[in-house]
């Protein structure tokens, strides 16, 4: 084992080499839903279960995985109670698996799609399992503060809480964090515009080039229209406005704090939808003949201050490109999560990264942030760009409530 372990350390060490090691994770099918806006969105009326037991069908049916190749599936939710660990088990089911293949869910917020993959990914490199299926989901439509803002939070003890500044701290809405990044690390309302107009603009371009149609499963649901049900198969993003200029972004005004920066021009779009990522371990995939898209090369978690959560990626992707031995130059594409053009801004800036290098078919901003679905929705943005554009490396990052930031290191088989 210790030998295997030291292979495998060695390998991922260096992964721009492009060797290929039979112990390596890789991915064999990454995929999702369309993204739908949350409460006026196609999906309005789905239910999460019901997307992601598509997209959990489409994984098995797609990518010729058997179910006796998956040791375990593991779904991140954030807003639905128990972090949707029953719900999602029985969409599994309706999915068509049987009881054999077991289920875990997991929550870390913004990055639970991600953790997800994760997690799988590094059960293989352990040796507890030989393939698995990493996956998110979320429907703010139907979930926590976006259905119903005046629910309450878990049972917190308060005045432990006020009496530890960053445990407070951790209780800075979303919004007010954005502002704070713009204030202390001086990006502008003007810059934050640009960057939420080019995520329209790149996002409406991968859509109507029908890049986007690559990785999204179609998914047939019932929307009333005019007191009517109507039947549509949803197979494009809701979110992505033509006409969304600078200029027309400049004159929305701040939605959270007065004389601020943030606005519902220039933030994330709240959202519904759900992906899913099968890995295996290269010589399993090799074995039963399954496609291999590419490698998982390391994955980090970070901490930050709470109430500038949004700086989590600049700290993050620095953090798994030293765990492979790579550089920002290494790097051919970075979907870096656009909660708010404030913290995608910075982030880009602090660390230096080519601006044409983030996020080439639109971000968050433009297609929807169904927070757990994202990261494992940016598994399967990432790949589709690579492989389209032939292209190796590839960086996932987002920031993460509370103040943290994650991101991940893929490589595209060449």
């Amino acid at each position: 084992m210790a030998s295997r372990l030291q292979t495998v350390s060695r390998h991922l060490a260096s992964p721009k080499t492009g060797a290929k090691n039979p112990d390596d994770v890789v991915v064999v099918w990454a995929k999702r839903t369309a993204i739908g806006r949350a409460r006026k969105g196609v999906f309005r009326g789905t239910t999460p279960d019901t997307l992601l037991a598509k997209v959990l069908e489409a994984a098995v049916a797609e990518s010729g995985v058997p179910y006796d190749a998956l040791g375990d599936i593991c779904v991140g939710n954030c807003q639905l109670g128990g972090s949707y660990a029953g719900p999602a088990r029985m969409a599994m089911f309706v999915a068509g698996f049987p009881e054999t293949v077991p289920l875990n869910a997991v929550n870390r917020q913004c990055s639970s799609g991600l953790q997800a993959v994760a997690n799988i990914a590094n059960a293989i490199k352990a040796g507890q399992i030989d393939g698995g299926i990493g996956a998110g989901v979320e429907s703010m439509t139907f979930g926590g503060g976006v259905a119903d803002p005046s629910a309450a939070p878990p049972p917190i003890k308060m005045d432990a809480i006020f009496e530890s500044p960053l445990a407070r701290d951790s209780l800075t809405p979303m919004g007010i964090t954005s502002e704070n990044v713009a204030e202390r690390y001086g990006i502008t309302r003007a810059e934050q515009d640009v960057f939420a107009s080019q995520s329209h603009e790149k996002a409406i371009r991968a859509t109507e080039s029908g890049h986007f149609a690559k990785e999204i499963v179609p998914l047939t649901v019932t929307v009333e229209v005019n007191d009517e049900d109507v039947e549509i198969t949803v197979t494009k993003d809701d979110g992505p406005r033509p006409g969304s200029t600078p200029e027309k972004l400049s004159k929305l005004k701040p939605a959270f704090k007065k004389g601020g920066s943030t606005t519902p021009g220039n933030a994330s779009q709240v959202s519904d939808g759900a992906a899913a990522v099968v890995l295996m371990r290269r010589s399993k995939a090799v074995e039963l003949g399954l496609p291999i898209m590419g490698a998982y090369r390391g994955f980090q978690v970070v901490g930050c201050k709470p109430d500038e959560m949004g700086v989590g990626p600049a700290i993050a992707i620095p953090a798994v490109l030293n765990e492979c031995n790579l550089t920002i130059d290494d790097i051919d594409v970075f979907e870096i999560n656009e909660a708010f053009a404030s913290q995608a801004t910075y982030c880009v800036k602090k660390l230096g990264i080519p601006i044409e290098k983030v996020n080439p078919n639109g971000g968050a901003i433009a297609i929807g942030h169904p927070l757990a679905c994202t990261g494992a929705r940016q598994v399967a943005t990432l790949f589709n760009e690579l492989q389209s554009k032939q292209k190796k490396l590839g960086v996932i990052s987002m920031c993460i409530g509370t103040g943290m930031g994650a991101a991940a290191v893929f490589e595209a088989e060449m």
